[in-house]
């Protein structure tokens, strides 16, 4: 199995710069240093008014949210840290829809910043589809540290894939 399976596609200096944090057992290190702080948001209910309020400060126009929970059943290794979709139910002679959020349950133990960057990066699908150019915007708009976060939740992910806590 490859370490870097999160990295795939990052230039050959970052992968041995990574690479050899992990030959001198210093990634989890690393990482503790950058990010100590945990967050509180352990129930469905509290990850439903921490996204909401993320929602509330950053796309108010929006659709509402229908649900917003921690999901066992996502594979991290599949690439899935969280889903969004949105649900038609149809209610007499009309067609309602529900937008609902599923963040991986890994994220219930991991630092504050990791769960804040999924959040934003699900809550971003509600107004663009795709990963263009306008998703990333919308991403950085809500958490200016966006890629940074995205690049350590990868190298956190490699940690706990090489047996780190």
């Amino acid at each position: 199995m490859d370490p870097l399976k999160y990295l795939v596609g990052y230039p050959p200096h970052v992968l041995a710069r990574v690479n050899a944090l992990i030959e001198q057992g210093r990634l989890g290190e690393v990482l503790d240093n950058r990010y100590d702080q945990q967050h509180a948001v352990r129930t469905d209910g509290q990850l439903y008014d921490y996204v909401q309020s993320l929602k509330d400060r950053h796309l108010r126009q929006s659709v509402p949210l229908g649900k917003v929970v921690y999901d066992s059943k996502l594979q991290v290794m599949k690439h899935a840290l969280g889903t969004h979709t949105t649900i038609s139910r149809v209610q007499g002679s009309k067609l309602k829809a529900s937008r609902e959020i599923r963040i991986a349950t890994v994220f219930r133990d991991a630092p504050a910043d990791f769960l804040k960057m999924i959040a934003v990066h699900e809550l971003a699908h509600i107004k663009e589809a795709e990963h263009d150019k306008a998703f990333y915007r919308l991403c950085t708009h809500m958490e200016p540290d966006y890629h940074q976060l995205e690049f350590d939740l990868r190298l956190y992910l490699t940690h706990l894939d090489i047996g780190g806590r």
